[in-house]
C-alpha cells in the first residue's frame, strides 16, 4: 500500500467534479481532484522516496521504486498557457520526499485566464476497483495525512490512490 498526501491545499471534490470528460470519466485512472485555494501556492510531492518520471509546468507523474505512479495536474487545459504562471521547483528525475515543492502556481491566475484551476490526482495503471476511501469531499492540506482528523490526505493506494478519510 503507498500513502499519497494531497498536493495542494484545498477543497477534495472528486473527479466526477472535474471538467474534462478524460478525467471525470477516470479514463486517466481512479483517484479524486482538489479545488485549490485561489492564490500563489506550490504543489508538492504527493509521496516519498519516488522520482519525477515526468515534469511540465502544469503537470508531473512521480513514480515510486514499485512502479506505482501518481499523475498531479495543475489545472484543466493548462497546458495551452505553454508554462506561462507555473515555475518548477524540481528537476525531471530527481527523487522527491514526501511534502517538497515540484511546481509553483497561482490558481486565480488560472481561473482569470477562463481555465479550472481544479487538480486532478490520479493513481496511473491501477483499477478502480483497487482505490479505497475516497474523499469527495473535506479540506485537504498538503503534505498531511488522514491521521490530521478533518484536513485530508490523498492516501492509501495499493495500486490504487486514494484520498483519505472519505466515509
Amino acid at each position: 500500500m503507498t500513502t499519497v498526501l494531497a498536493p495542494v491545499e484545498g477543497e477534495a471534490v472528486g473527479l466526477a467534479a472535474v471538467p474534462d470528460p478524460v478525467f471525470s470519466a477516470g479514463m486517466v485512472g481512479p483517484g479524486t481532484a482538489i479545488d485549490p485555494l485561489r492564490g500563489p501556492g506550490e504543489a508538492l510531492a504527493p509521496h516519498s522516496r519516488k522520482k519525477i518520471m515526468k515534469l511540465h509546468p502544469h503537470a508531473y507523474v512521480i513514480v515510486g521504486d514499485d512502479g506505482k505512479g501518481v499523475l498531479v495536474h495543475l489545472g484543466i487545459d493548462t497546458v495551452q498557457l505553454k508554462g506561462e504562471g507555473f515555475e518548477l521547483l524540481a528537476s525531471e528525475g530527481d527523487r522527491v520526499a514526501a511534502g517538497q515543492p515540484v511546481v509553483a502556481w497561482d490558481p486565480a491566475v488560472v481561473e482569470a485566464g477562463g481555465r479550472s484551476p481544479v487538480c486532478p490526482v490520479v493513481a496511473l495503471d491501477a483499477l478502480s476497483g483497487a482505490v479505497t476511501g475516497v474523499t469527495l469531499g473535506g479540506r485537504c492540506t498538503p503534505g498531511t495525512s488522514s491521521s490530521n482528523g478533518p484536513e485530508r490526505a490523498v492516501s492509501d493506494f495499493k495500486r490504487s490512490f486514494v484520498p483519505d478519510g472519505g466515509e
